[in-house]
């Protein structure tokens, strides 16, 4: 790329229109609508499937011999490389817009990791899709390709709107799409006939606007990705302590004396972690991870921008004790080693900190009382471990004067996600392990700023006091019912209740459950807008109407009236801090996110009070009203610029907690059934480390030893031989719902792999379809994809298909080969 690229010179004229010239009209043809999936998402393997337990360190040289080969693939050699020196700096540095993992304190330039340079450099591609890609391509022929190659196209330039009298996106106008939109929101008869989703990639200014177009047009419909993944989180922590985060930072992971790491992926999910991890083992603190597949992470490492041990080839622990669970056992786990505490506080009066339980806490007798009437047998049982190793676990715990709990979706995307949270705040309270120096509850959010989409408004379920001061610093009448979450939304637009769905960043119909309803419903809107910055399955599965608006990523520059603007996010430690572009936008057309949210508005809302087009003309204007509006923001714009920018409060970390009692609660949760039925397994659908959420980078999983496959089922090896299965076996994988209805992939090849008994696991989004749309949790309602129930058994189908069921038992197949 030229130096162009980081020229600041910048007019106060409008960006430049596209132009409606048609390209060569395609001759208009019947709509030919594709079948509802799912369709192959990874790119065509360069060989045969290959398997082979992972024995390198993580990160290390597998990490760089890889961000290496991906560069060269994507031909980054200029822009790569100038991405890594200024991602996740301070001081005018950009945030890496793949996980949520707090930046370094101390100032390490190269604060990246392997995932995070991929993202970017994915993102940054010099191939671009322009209004000729879209006349060469129909909608219906898009819809036969993989995942893979849709996002591999490049760029989207300019607006686009489906004509269905050619099945083809043709260009439109910002002005026209935006007058679209503001039509057909206006045409509602009921401003809850429209949802807004959000991905977590959306900054907090641009969060911000959106919500406040949502409600002043009359709507709390505000799906989100945490809808899918750590809601629980959220109202566990809320209800225990009264706040929905997290109480720890990042220094306190660095003097802890115990981390407990629970149903996370960190090699690949949160690859940062590493670090952490290594240096609290070489300090002498105890690690002990928690998960039915023993990961990468929980072995050793080598931190890439450690430069003597790269040369030694030097790697470093990054645990201390791997406890295999059965998947949805961990509640059981937690509840042994608080049996095991209470049973010890009999003889050693420094196993609970009695003073911190009377004096912040309600509800330990019943709690004790609950641990004490829970049998060892059933523990046991549940967890899928025996009792010394619970006790072995227990003992790391009382030993240690600070822990630290931290959790990803392994432990929330169950229907007991909720009292499984709870368990570890009960855990936590036990010993005093909150409101001090490395201690605490933390939650690993996956993505780069979901945690401050919450934080800024995106809540389908808003507290009073939020709307009180939304209602009085913008001057509106915000709606007080409760809207509807992602499962919510998808259904009410099945019936034909939602006509409008909105979302911003994202791929949607790959992300949520049960992809063939998922498709319908997409299908039954009257208008589907899609703000992206590549093409994904999300443009194909769309309303009558539907729009592409393509949109600035985060390593551009965005340009407006008052110069170069920054955005804001949060971490998963709750740091807000600003992130600022370095490239030239990838077309002249894109606009910012706040700059689509506020043409939308203006559009749908032509009366509107709100000052959206002077808000997008300096995002500082936009930060001094949520200075107003939100609780721990007071004096944004300049607390924002300190080093490193500032922490949200939190009242629990300072023993002020905002339950309905002012303690901290305790939660008294029967463990839950989580042992399968004879003949059936339970099911997690997890991520490939050569992938991030739906972008699929390579059909490798490196860490897992897996190689040009997807389309597989890891099995633990007795219950591969209990159904006369062997190694790259086809196999035929059917979920039965709570309604009774089956799902099933044909043809998924069978991978021995060391999980416990009965436990089964493979990647989304492409065993999204194995979750039916009706099973999600009824304590957060989150779909449970972690714990599907289902059968395996050998199969006379090859190369990979799927079939959907619905309650009427109609079916649905789509290639996965």
């Amino acid at each position: 790329m030229s130096t162009s690229d980081d020229d600041n010179s910048r007019t106060d004229a409008p960006r430049p229109q596209p132009q409606p010239r048609p390209a060569t009209r395609p001759q208009a043809r019947p709509e030919k609508r594709p079948k509802p999936g799912p369709e192959k998402v990874g790119p065509s393997p360069d060989g045969a499937p290959h398997f082979a337990p992972y024995t390198h360190p993580a990160a290390g040289w597998g990490a760089a011999k890889s961000v290496t080969r991906f560069l060269l693939r994507e031909g980054a050699y200029v822009d790569g490389p100038r991405a890594v020196m200024r991602m996740n700096h301070e001081n005018g540095g950009f945030d890496c817009p793949g996980c949520a993992w707090p930046d370094d304190t101390k100032g390490l330039h190269l604060d990246i990791c392997e995932n995070g340079i991929k993202h970017v450099t994915w993102e940054m591609t010099r191939k671009r899709v322009g209004r000729e890609f879209f006349a060469a391509h129909s909608v219906t022929e898009l819809s036969g390709w993989s995942d893979f190659a849709l996002e591999d196209q490049g760029r989207l330039t300019e607006p686009m709107t489906y004509d269905p009298a050619t099945d083809h996106y043709v260009p439109i106008s910002w002005k026209d799409a935006f007058a679209l939109v503001g039509r057909t929101l206006r045409g509602l008869d009921d401003p809850n006939r429209a949802a807004f989703y959000t991905s977590g990639r959306l900054g907090n200014e641009a969060t911000f606007l959106y919500q406040l177009l949502a409600r002043e047009l009359g709507t709390n419909n505000l799906p989100d990705c945490s809808n899918m993944c750590h809601e629980a989180s959220g109202r566990a922590l809320q209800a225990a302590l009264g706040t929905g985060k997290g109480t720890v930072d990042l220094k306190d992971w660095e003097v802890t004396d115990a981390l407990f790491i629970l149903g996370v992926n960190a090699a690949s999910n949160a690859p940062r972690m590493l670090t952490a991890l290594a240096e609290a083992y070489t300090r002498g603190a105890q690690i002990v991870h928690v998960n039915p597949l023993i990961e990468a992470a929980s072995r050793r490492t080598i931190i890439p921008h450690d430069f003597t041990d790269m040369a030694l080839n030097k790697s470093t622990r990054t645990g201390t004790l791997n406890l295999q669970v059965r998947i949805g056992g961990d509640m059981a786990l937690l509840r042994g080693m608080a049996k095991a505490v209470l049973e010890q506080s009999a003889t050693d009066d420094k196993a609970l900190d009695q003073l911190f339980i009377d004096r912040h806490t309600s509800g330990f007798a019943a709690y004790r009382d609950l641990c004490a009437a829970t049998p060892w047998a059933e523990i046991e049982r549940q967890s899928g471990l025996g009792r010394a190793e619970i006790l072995r676990a227990a003992r790391v715990y009382r030993e240690a004067d600070r822990s630290i709990f931290s959790w990803c979706l392994g432990v929330t995307q169950h229907e007991h996600g909720v009292d499984t949270v709870r368990e570890i705040v009960n855990l936590l309270l036990l010993r005093g392990n909150l409101g001090r120096e490395g201690a605490g509850p933390s939650p690993v959010r996956g993505h780069s700023n979901v945690q401050g989409n919450r934080t800024c408004g995106i809540d389908h379920r808003p507290a009073d006091a939020f709307l009180d001061r939304l209602a009085e610093v913008c001057r509106i009448d915000p709606p007080r019912a409760h809207g509807l979450d992602t499962v919510g939304a998808i259904e009410a637009m099945r019936r034909g209740e939602v006509t409008v769905f909105v979302g911003m960043g994202g791929n949607f119909a790959l992300a949520a459950p049960d992809t063939p309803y998922t498709y319908e419903a997409l299908r039954t809107c009257e208008l589907t807008v899609q703000v992206s910055t590549k093409l994904n399955r999300s443009h194909l599965v769309h309303g009558r109407r539907a729009l592409i608006l393509p949109c600035l990523g985060r390593t551009e520059k965005d340009h407006q009236r008052a110069g170069v603007q920054s955005t804001s996010v949060e971490d998963s430690m709750s740091m807000v801090h600003l992130s600022v572009g370095m490239k030239r936008p990838a077309s002249p057309h894109l606009l910012s996110e706040p700059a689509i949210v506020a043409g939308m508005a203006r559009a749908a809302l032509p009366d509107s009070a709100t000052p959206w087009e002077w808000y997008v003309e300096d995002y500082d204007r936009i930060r001094d009203t949520m200075a107003e509006v939100l609780d721990g923001f007071e004096d944004f714009n300049r607390r924002v610029r300190l080093p490193l920018g500032f922490r949200i409060k939190q009242p629990a970390r300072e023993l002020v907690f905002l339950t309905r009692t002012g303690k901290a609660e305790f939660s008294a949760a029967p463990l839950p059934d989580v042992v399968p039925a004879p003949g059936t397994l339970a099911l997690g659908t997890m991520r490939s480390h050569d992938q991030w959420n739906t972008t699929i980078y390579s059909d490798d999983d490196r860490y897992r030893g897996v190689k040009n496959l997807r389309t597989l089922v890891f099995l633990n090896r007795d219950d591969m031989r209990e159904r006369g299965i062997a190694e790259f076996d086809p196999v035929d994988v059917t979920s039965t719902a709570r309604d009774g209805s089956t799902r099933s992939v044909h043809g998924y090849l069978a991978v021995p792999y060391d999980i416990p008994r009965g436990c089964a696991a493979g990647y989304m989004p492409e065993l999204n379809v194995l979750c039916a749309i009706g099973d999600f949790s009824t304590q957060s309602d989150q779909p449970i994809m972690k714990h599907l129930k289902v059968t395996v058994a050998r199969s006379s189908v090859t190369g990979g298909t799927a079939t959907g069921g619905t309650n009427t038992g109609s079916s649905a197949a789509g290639s996965q080969a």
